[in-house]
């Protein structure tokens, strides 16, 4: 994971409405950011800027296509299955629930071994949670 989990940055992230959009777009099939383009009907340095920081924040994946050695290109695909915030008894809490494919769960698992970590988590999704209390 690229950024820091907070809600504050999920929620500045999340309003920019290319981002849904995009998020929206890359549910159905991976897509290009040519693509992308077409169906946000904005450039394509703003749909690249908005890839960046949805790639940073692991709400996106993408993935190299290469044709010939000259050709390659990236398709996107969205990891985000459910956001929830829930506020009760003065506390925010922002849960994602984040898809994972093999390949990024063994890259986890040899990284935690790496650092003598246990590892782990062998479900399909990663759920990510923060809080804040409510200021008083």
């Amino acid at each position: 994971m690229g950024n820091q989990w907070d809600p504050g940055g999920i929620f500045e992230v999340l309003a920019s409405e290319e981002s849904r959009r995009i998020l929206a777009a890359a549910s159905v099939r991976p897509v290009s950011a040519q693509e992308l383009e077409q169906v946000c009907e904005v450039s394509l340095p703003t749909i690249y800027r908005r890839l960046d920081v949805l790639v940073e924040y692991d709400l996106l994946s993408e993935e190299r296509i290469v044709k010939h050695e000259q050709d390659q290109s990236k398709r996107y695909s969205t990891d985000l299955e459910e956001i929830t915030v829930e506020i009760s008894d003065g506390e925010l809490d922002v849960n994602l629930a984040i898809k994972k494919d093999t390949v990024d769960k063994f890259g986890e698992l040899f990284q935690d071994l790496s650092e003598g970590s246990d590892g782990g988590a062998s479900s399909t999704q990663t759920e990510f949670s923060f809080g804040s209390a409510a200021e008083e």
